[in-house]
């Protein structure tokens, strides 16, 4: 491709806001989960003032975006309405935008007037685990926002993702169905998507394994990827392990990752990830 901003995998920059995010090196996504029932303990926060010092932590440790999120999209976690929902992630995103301008903010939501609020509270990406499927109103919303859209696939929902997922080639079911869904977000007018294949998402532990195994697959619509491993049950389970002890397994995924073209890793541990991304790109300078 001959756009300044496109690469051998395609575009490398992202509009956030009339910011813009450079992915021509892969970056880090800390996560902030504004849950009580967050499948990892350590990464809830319930008080304002111990969210902006995780904030904080986050971006020393190098952190480039915070995701914010109000609702637990683990196997059987509790429903969320909507006003709660915004009750949890609105006055923490103003806090955050307030103490922290020069941090990209995602929104963690699948509901089209959380996007909405979070945007105009300081959020400059959206991130949606049900790619539009629980909210009608969510493309065309982005659309009218035109903020990036980090469209991730998930088979059936949180209550029955991990019953029973069946694919004949999960890499070509996932990148099929992206591939669909970008043509439906295209024609509304999204100009930045961020693809991400949904780990432990209606997925298997052996179903993981052959996605992350074939990620570089999706570098085919040159879009950039995010990965979402960390300390995820693919790790816990292969390794005997609790989400509390699966950073090394995190670690090691996560490097797997940036190998096939992951152009973001969405952790919760931001300075391991970081250290990951520095000793590739360490490796690649010499190459």
């Amino acid at each position: 491709m001959s756009d300044k901003n496109t690469g051998f995998y395609g575009k490398t920059t992202i509009n956030c806001r009339g910011r813009l995010l450079d992915l021509s090196t892969p970056r880090v996504m800390g996560i902030l989960n504004l849950t009580p029932d967050s499948f990892f303990a350590d990464s809830r926060h319930k008080i304002i003032d111990e969210l902006l010092r995780s904030c904080e932590k986050m971006l020393t440790d190098g952190a480039d975006i915070l995701d914010i999120g109000g609702v637990s999209t683990r196997p059987g976690a509790d429903a969320v309405g909507e006003e709660e929902e915004l009750e949890r992630v609105i006055p923490a995103i103003e806090a955050i935008a307030k103490r922290f301008p020069e941090a990209f903010l995602s929104i963690d939501t699948y509901r089209a007037k959380v996007a909405m609020e979070a945007v105009g509270a300081g959020v400059g990406l959206v991130n949606d685990v049900s790619a539009g499927r629980f909210d009608a109103e969510m493309y065309t919303t982005v659309a009218q926002l035109q903020v990036p859209y980090i469209l991730m696939h998930m088979q059936g929902t949180p209550a029955t993702m991990q019953q029973n997922p069946k694919y004949e080639n999960v890499v070509l079911e996932v990148l099929d169905y992206l591939v669909a869904e970008v043509s439906k977000l295209r024609e509304l007018g999204v100009n930045d998507i961020i693809l991400d294949p949904g780990f432990g998402f209606g997925k298997t532990v052996e179903h993981n394994f052959q996605l992350l195994q074939g990620l570089d697959a999706l570098n085919l619509t040159g879009l950039p990827i995010l990965a979402g491993l960390s300390r995820k049950s693919m790790i816990c389970r292969t390794l005997n392990v609790k989400p509390t002890d699966a950073l090394n397994g995190t670690t090691a995924l996560n490097t797997i990752a940036l190998l096939r073209g992951a152009k973001i890793l969405r952790v919760h541990d931001v300075k391991e990830a970081v250290e990951c991304v520095k000793l590739m790109g360490q490796m690649q300078s010499i190459s």
